[in-house]
């Protein structure tokens, strides 16, 4: 409540400077809003000077008090406060803020010196040209000014890199990290910077170097995980498999250890570069798997490659997760790598078919199908185009983007049946073509609930994601049961499914193959022939048109998908050119 006096503004501009940097490093987290006092104690700088700026905003305030206060042993703390108030403004990314206060604060003492050259970065310039005060012996600072600057260029460096990568703009996202990572800051920033670089790097198609700055990375800090997840998509994109499963596993490894509790890398600085930067961009780059997501995309990875063994065992532990209350643990929206959970218990089942667990991969089935028994309607309606819920409905834009009513019943029935096609090749490989048959048919007596209305039941370009699996799901049950009737010799009624398979995908090979040899059996030789002799003489693309095309087929799919494919081409096309060449002799 003292007027202020000017003798004694110098100390109290310090102890002002003193106090917001004991607060900040308290505190030890981001820095967010406005700094208490800062415009307060310009204020009082102002009435001291006979001058008033009540009903200016900050950063007119200070201007009027750079432009207007020349009192030479107000000077120091003056430049003092202003890197403090740019810290704050650094922190919630006002940068134009930032390079317009330096800009007076380097006029205020030499007018031509904030002079930025061509190419260079204007706030950086305009940072690095503040001549810092110098500290006088009877007002100690808790954190010098040079050092603040040296923070305050690393910070800058470092958010106009994200703000440039996230813009796409890599070439300037590139030296600007670059710029950052030679900068002032702690190893756990270094890190992230590195990790950033890494990420920059792999955008710019250029997996190498990437791969270079994340090992970087984590050489200077192995808590920094989030490199280690950017090492295993780098090997992934290279398609060097070992090297991926490898990072994931260390990866996995690391997340399941209590990490040691981190010293502070640097603890005589308040302020650190790490409270100044935490934008959403930075978040997503550094953002920290849960140990089951690696799990899965170990499962998931296994899978694709055709290490049958070790995904059965990845996919085994995963569901044991679930049962601890995964759902719990792990947020299952947009960010998260797992999938809905019951495409993971149907992957599982694929995983254990094809390492010849059939019952176990029947029960896994069974899960999925009780499971989701009470979530389908007995009729499903759908349009050429599914309604797509209005975006000013409440609760359209729901965290993780909920799906709508029709389309959340469309992907419980293509898991059901998805979970009988499943069950169906599982009986089928132990031999037990009837009871093969049953879940075949139960799979198709399903997808009878979906109706669909206008003229987009066959142009599946214009048609939802749910509904192609739906009828991709239709057409391996098709051909499924059809290869079934052929092992129990009912060909006529396995001529019907092929026929209809056919009405699904034209131009399918495999089902184009087998109403081949259905008809052959039949001993409608002619009619084989004829067909055959179509098939082969279409063009491989437009026989590719259909496993080419579209939207990539559910991981759980794809098993299902080479079981499907005809295993006697060579038999069955030797067998009809030997007819055709006994046909034209006899005429």
């Amino acid at each position: 409540g003292l007027p202020a006096a000017l003798p004694a503004l110098p100390l109290e501009l310090t102890v002002l400077y003193n106090s917001l940097l004991f607060t900040v490093g308290a505190s030890d987290s981001a820095i967010k809003g406005e700094p208490e006092g800062i415009h307060q104690g310009l204020l009082r700088v102002l009435e001291a000077c006979g001058s008033c700026g009540q009903d200016l905003g900050t950063e007119e305030l200070w201007e009027k008090v750079l432009q207007e206060v020349t009192v030479e042993e107000l000077q120091a703390p003056l430049h003092r406060l202003g890197a403090l108030q740019a810290a704050w403004w650094l922190a919630a990314s006002r940068l134009g803020s930032v390079a317009g206060l330096f800009q007076l604060l380097s006029t205020a003492k030499d007018p031509g010196r904030a002079h930025c050259s061509e190419g260079q970065n204007k706030l950086l310039s305009v940072i690095k040209a503040w001549r810092v005060p110098p500290e006088g012996a009877s007002l100690p600072l808790v954190q010098s000014a040079k050092d603040l600057k040296e923070i305050l260029c690393t910070a800058a460096a470092f958010l106009q890199g994200l703000q440039e990568l996230e813009a796409g703009n890599f070439p300037a996202a590139l030296s600007l990290l670059q710029e950052a990572a030679g900068g002032f800051c702690s190893k756990k920033i270094l890190a992230q910077i590195y990790t950033c670089l890494g990420c920059c790097a792999q955008r710019m198609g250029k997996p190498q170097t990437a791969l270079q700055h994340l090992k970087r990375a984590l050489q200077v800090d192995f808590q920094c995980l989030p490199a280690l997840s950017h090492v295993a998509a780098v090997y992934n994109e290279l398609g060097e498999t070992d090297a991926e499963l490898q990072a994931l596993t260390l990866l996995y490894e690391a997340l399941g250890k209590n990490p040691p509790a981190a010293a502070s890398s640097s603890p005589y600085f308040l302020m650190r570069t790490e409270l100044l930067v935490h934008t959403p961009a930075l978040t997503s780059l550094l953002r920290h798997h849960h140990p089951s997501e690696v799990k899965y995309l170990l499962a998931r990875r296994c899978l694709q490659h055709g290490r049958v063994a070790d995904a059965v065992e990845h996919y085994l532990d995963f569901l044991s997760l679930l049962q601890e209350g995964l759902q719990q643990q792990v947020p299952l929206d947009g960010c998260s790598a797992l999938p809905r959970i019951p495409e993971v218990f149907l992957e599982a089942a694929s995983a254990l078919e094809q390492a010849g667990r059939h019952q176990d991969a029947i029960t896994v089935c069974e899960e999925v199908i009780s499971r989701t028994t009470d979530l389908i309607p007995r009729v499903l309606r759908v349009e050429e185009r599914l309604e797509q819920p209005e975006c000013s409905l409440p609760g359209a834009e729901l965290a993780g983007g909920l799906l709508s009513q029709k389309k959340e019943s469309l992907c419980c029935l293509a898991w059901r049946a998805a979970g009988y096609l499943h069950q169906g090749w599982a009986w089928a490989s132990l031999g037990k073509s009837k009871e093969a048959v049953t879940q075949f048919s139960r799979c198709l007596s399903d997808l009878l609930r979906v109706q669909f209305h206008g003229s987009g039941v066959k142009q599946t370009e214009s048609l939802q994601p749910e509904v192609e699996v739906l009828q991709k799901i239709r057409l391996l049950s098709l051909i499924g049961r059809g290869m079934q009737f052929l092992e129990l010799a009912r060909h006529k009624e396995a001529l019907l499914d092929f026929q209809h398979s056919l009405q699904i995908s034209p131009g399918d090979p495999a089902a184009a193959s087998y109403l081949v040899q259905a008809l052959w059996k039949l001993n409608r030789k002619q009619e084989a022939a004829a067909q055959w002799q179509k098939f082969s003489q279409s063009s491989p693309g437009e026989d590719g048109q259909q496993q080419g095309q579209g939207r990539p087929l559910p991981l759980y799919l794809v098993s299902c998908l080479e079981q499907a494919m005809f295993p006697h081409s060579e038999h069955l096309a030797r067998s009809i050119q030997d007819y055709l060449g006994a046909a034209a002799q006899g005429t």
